[in-house]
């Protein structure tokens, strides 16, 4: 049945206006339920029921409200019910024993050697500063509160033996070798102890004195020794094929440069493949009894970055700072003292703040209380439907520790 053009754009121009009504109905039944009470609206709904009881407006913002009302419902209304356990299924039953605390980290107390009762105290950062003179030159004047903690550090490292005291590379040598000897096996220790805690350092060196076919741990020793076999003595050692590689390097280059002994400079020790500054500065004073600079290692330097004396990122630039300052008397010694303190108390992880005294006095700027760790025990029950529908329990106790 064909229809009119008139008929089409009639039918056209209600269709708008049926959607355009509908929005217009959703926004303010939208806008009644923000801005009004619902009292007031279903009070208000009511009287326009009453009032005109066929009115469109009417049902449209009952509907609406019944809508918004039933989205807002709680969520548990809506989920859908679980039905009961079927064969297989496991229900995990979860009770604490035993609940952990934490610590708060700068209010710890920590007792003293007297036995009181001591807080941490955090120091402030006191670093060596550059000042002009009247001159124009450029002076460094230490941190000031350098010598205090320079000494408390050398008191608390005579009550603790560190591994650094009986097997760092000075104590390795043999007392019966000759003294080209000794330094040979001085700097052979100092090549093997990068990357190597110190006790398996000694371990290594103990191999080749022992084991090692005559003349033993010499250089002619080295020499003669397959470099498979002395792999094999230093094996524990990390980075062992390199320096397997490095020591045979450096044996000739010793035979042939320097008439069979170590070099007893600076620039020459640096020149042997896998030997740094650091190795060299310690070698110096070890073997030819020179400090010609300090020995910066990973103790050194992360330790008096810790204190605050200055703001480095690597070895050198530490050496360099604290040469500009520090007596020179004392550059031989601070290595051992700072290695041994690093391996006892002002450890890399887990640093021991409350057997430390700059801690109690308040000069270091690092300073934590270390978290209390206690163990916290959980009882969990397993629960189980077997293919027969019988219900079977299994009680597992799980511990698990926290900070």
């Amino acid at each position: 049945m064909k229809t009119s053009r008139v008929a089409r754009e009639t039918a056209k121009i209600g269709r708008n206006l049926e959607v355009q009504t509908r929005r217009h109905t959703r926004s303010f039944a939208a806008s009644v339920n923000a801005f009004t009470a619902p009292d007031a609206v279903g009070s208000s709904v009511e009287r326009e029921s009453d009032s005109d009881g066929g009115s469109s407006l009417s049902s449209l913002v009952s509907s609406q409200l019944s809508d918004i009302e039933d989205a807002l419902a709680p969520s548990s209304a809506r989920k859908r019910k679980r039905g009961n356990a079927t064969s297989g299924t496991t229900v995990t039953a979860t009770s604490t024993v035993e609940v952990s605390t934490r610590t708060t980290p700068r209010k710890a107390n920590i007792k003293t050697e007297d036995g009181t009762l001591a807080r941490i105290r955090k120091g402030r950062k006191q670093p060596a500063k550059k000042v002009k003179n009247e001159t124009g030159d450029v002076d460094i004047h230490p941190p000031e509160n350098w010598e205090e903690i320079y000494s408390a550090v050398e008191e608390m490292r005579k009550r603790v033996l560190a591994p650094v005291d009986t097997m760092g590379c000075e104590a390795l040598a043999e007392d019966t070798r000759t003294p080209r000897d000794r330094r040979f096996q001085t700097l052979i220790a100092l090549m093997l102890s990068s990357q190597t805690k110190d006790t398996t350092t000694a371990l290594a060196i103990r191999r080749l004195q022992t084991e090692l076919p005559p003349p033993g741990f010499t250089l002619e020793g080295i020499i003669d020794v397959e470099p498979v076999r002395l792999n094999e003595l230093i094996h524990a050692v990390g980075f062992h094929n390199n320096k397997t590689r490095y020591i045979k390097a450096t044996v000739q280059i010793l035979v042939e440069k320097f008439n069979s002994e170590i070099p007893d400079t600076i620039e020459g020790l640096i020149s042997l493949p896998g030997v740094g500054p650091k190795m060299a500065y310690l070698c110096m004073s070890a073997a030819w009894g020179r400090d010609e600079g300090i020995g910066v290692d990973v103790h050194v330097h992360r330790i008096t970055n810790l204190w605050g004396w200055h703001k480095t990122t690597q070895p050198e630039q530490t050496r360099a700072s604290l040469e500009a300052w520090l007596p020179r008397e004392k550059w031989h010694e601070i290595n051992h003292l700072l290695v041994g303190f690093g391996q006892t108390i002002c450890l890399p992880v887990g640093r021991k703040c409350e057997d430390c005294t700059l801690s109690t006095r308040g000069l270091c700027p690092g300073a934590v209380a270390s978290k209390k760790t206690t163990v916290k025990k959980q009882k969990n029950t397993k629960e189980a439907i077997d293919e027969s529908g019988k219900m079977t329990k299994e009680e597992m106790l799980v511990k698990q520790e926290v900070v």
